[in-house]
């Protein structure tokens, strides 16, 4: 998964007062898009302009990574849509968890800009990461959306699903947790809503952060509870069917919590006994 980067070490302690050095990585962002060399690697701090304001990120291995406030132009560099980066290159794959990392960060620095409660132009805190209003003293943390993954099982299948936008390889059910709601509560609802199932003995398997979109994900297996006929929402989902392990294509990289989820069943690592 996206996380997996051993014996890679990202470091996110945060360090107000650390400066970036010649060889510090230096993240820069434009929406959507990083600046980065059509080989994917990322300017160091010696490449960027004199004068320019930085934000100590967090540390991968022993290099410190920072993010530029404001668009630059180097030449060899132009900025790519993060989504683009998702590959499987085992030498990227700290650099990916990095980027998209920066990239959660970056969106929250930019959109806290000024304080919810007052208007009034934040800065940076100096005892932890957080973001403050000089005026009213309102914290803002960096925002995190729990959302569940899950595996329904019936027997030797599985529930595979497809959205009926975004992505479009195969998935399982995925949902958002809501105000006053627990995990399993999220992973019954979820169910009924999309796929009209009922749900038993639900249980946790592994989570993951899924910086691209600022998720932290859960995953979950559990049972059929009952009539196994599909009533599919199309307006979440183009496809929904039950699936024999020897029958589940897997998406085309191995970077999310879906996909190994979706392995998992398939190699039968998981079956209902899991759920028991």
């Amino acid at each position: 998964m996206i996380q997996d980067i051993e014996p890679h070490i990202l470091n996110n302690s945060y360090d107000p007062n650390k400066k970036p050095q010649a060889d510090s990585l230096i993240f820069s962002f434009r929406k959507r898009s990083v600046l980065v060399t059509e080989d994917f690697t990322f300017p160091t701090y010696a490449q960027m302009p004199a004068e320019a304001e930085y934000v100590y990120l967090f540390s991968l291995d022993d290099r410190d990574c920072f993010l530029i406030k404001h668009h630059v132009r180097l030449e060899g560099y132009y900025y790519e849509d993060v989504w683009n980066l998702r590959n499987d290159d085992e030498d990227f794959a700290p650099y990916l968890l990095a980027v998209v990392t920066a990239y959660s960060l970056s969106n929250w620095y930019r959109h806290n800009r000024y304080c919810g409660y007052c208007g009034v132009e934040t800065t940076l805190a100096d005892d932890e990461r957080a973001i403050v209003c000089p005026h009213c003293g309102n914290r803002i943390y960096p925002r995190l959306n729990p959302a569940v993954i899950v595996g329904v099982m019936h027997g030797d299948e599985i529930l595979i699903t497809k959205y009926a936008q975004g992505y479009g390889h195969n998935a399982l059910i995925a949902g958002f947790v809501e105000i006053g709601e627990t995990l399993e509560q999220t992973v019954a609802r979820e169910v009924m809503e999309e796929v009209g199932l009922k749900v038993k003995n639900i249980r946790y398997y592994k989570s993951q952060p899924w910086g691209f979109v600022d998720d932290i994900l859960m995953g979950f297996y559990c049972v059929v509870d009952g009539d196994t006929k599909i009533k599919l929402d199309t307006s979440e989902l183009k496809k929904g069917v039950w699936t024999k392990r020897e029958d589940i294509h897997l998406q085309p990289d191995h970077l999310s919590l879906t996909n190994e989820m979706m392995e998992m069943f398939q190699k039968g690592l998981i079956d209902e006994s899991y759920c028991d």
